[in-house]
């Protein structure tokens, strides 16, 4: 999937050198090469301090690219130890402390029930039983001191694995949510259309089949001699029937088992039906006509009544039984609505349910859309939420 194929390009970009990296990588260089230069602590005379010098900087130059090998670096790390215990050579504080960083990568990047997690653990405790053997131990404490050490740095890195991996899981469970959530609105949509359009069909057929009825009254009206038009309204006619009878065929397809299609659609000539409606189920609203009302296109009207409606069904779901008011602005060039509540005032009420298929601010959105209109909807600043919409008319 997409969002697997970014975490784990985001992963390999994480294994290049950091500035971290950089400053862990010059503190360990720094580190060696003083304790080699001024003798540190205990240290007897290199007998070749320029390759003990040089061995520093290699082992900073390994921290720093630790990271993106983890197992490699440490295994080279080791093995050039090893040469050093075996030819008698006397290891410094500087080595140690190395290895621990190793270690610590190791269990931060590679499981430790692996193989890969099995051998950096015995690097590390063959590591320190090489130093063990190289410098005399007086006592069993200065083992448990290493022991400790070892381990801190493997819980440290333990912890920064098991972190890491709940990153990445929420990660994923974050892109998996938006996914579906996108996924959810797409499908919203879509529904929300549907029930448009079979909304719609009735007002298109309606419009369509008044026509094809006044073509058949106008040809009837033709004098005998008038051939010519009365073949070309009898072709309007039976044009006209034709696509009648296709958008019934159309919304079969759309239509759902539970729509009627012999229910009228409404219009705002029908608001009063519907303030009374939320009255009884606890809303108190306010109708406010702002200029002379004038008739509207039949689809515009229908989209009005229902961006209304489901304001208002928003208002009753979310916020119960308080104060609404409606305000409709017949302009020259625009029909305006707006829909604003006071917010909670006490217990919400069952209220009115929600229409069936409905999806809120998603069909509004989609209604005024469909006459290129906006929506504007938010919460108001002294409490409650506002529903404001603006339809474009048509001029006629």
């Amino acid at each position: 999937m997409k969002w697997r194929h970014l975490l784990s390009s985001a992963a390999s970009r994480n294994r290049f050198p950091r500035p971290l990296d950089w400053l862990i990588a010059m503190v360990v260089g720094t580190f060696a090469v003083t304790e080699e230069l001024t003798g540190g602590s205990d240290l007897p005379e290199r007998p070749i301090l320029a390759l003990w010098v040089a061995g520093g900087v290699a082992a900073a130059v390994l921290v720093l690219v630790r990271r993106r090998w983890p197992l490699t670096t440490m295994t080279i790390y080791w093995c050039a130890s090893l040469v050093i215990f075996l030819y008698d050579g006397y290891p410094a504080a500087w080595q140690w402390y190395v290895q621990l960083i190793f270690f610590f990568t190791v269990c931060a990047e590679v499981p430790l029930r692996s193989p890969r997690g099995v051998l950096g653990v015995a690097l590390t405790a063959l590591f320190l039983h090489g130093m063990a053997i190289s410098v005399p131990v007086t006592s069993n404490a200065e083992y448990a001191i290493g022991i400790v050490m070892a381990a801190i740095a493997g819980g440290a890195g333990l912890a920064v694995r098991r972190y890491q991996q709940f990153a990445n899981a929420a990660d994923e469970r974050s892109e998996l949510l938006a996914a579906r959530s996108e996924l959810l609105a797409r499908e919203a949509v879509a529904e929300e259309r549907t029930r448009l359009a079979r909304e719609l069909h009735d007002i298109v057929a309606h419009s369509v089949s008044v026509m094809v009825m006044q073509a058949g009254g106008v040809r009837l009206m033709l004098r005998p001699d008038q051939v010519k038009e009365r073949e070309t309204l009898a072709v309007i006619e039976e044009t006209g029937r034709g696509a009648v009878e296709e958008l019934r065929r159309m919304l079969g397809l759309l239509r759902g088992p539970e729509v009627d299609g012999l229910t009228p659609q409404p219009g705002l000539a029908r608001l009063d039906d519907l303030v009374e409606q939320v009255r009884g189920a606890g809303l108190t609203v306010k109708v406010d006509i702002e200029g002379d009302p004038a008739p509207l296109p039949a689809g515009l009207d229908l989209s009005a009544y229902r961006i209304i409606q489901e304001a208002l069904t928003n208002t009753l779901k979310h916020a119960g039984s308080t104060d609404a008011t409606i305000k409709i602005s017949y302009r020259p060039t625009e029909l305006r609505l707006t829909i604003t509540d006071a917010g909670p005032r006490g217990p919400a009420p069952l209220g009115l349910p929600a229409r069936p298929g409905g999806h809120g601010l998603i069909g509004m959105r989609e209604r005024a859309a469909l006459f290129k209109g906006t929506l504007t909807t938010g919460p108001r600043p002294g409490g409650g939420y506002t529903v404001q919409a603006a339809l474009p008319l048509t001029p006629r």
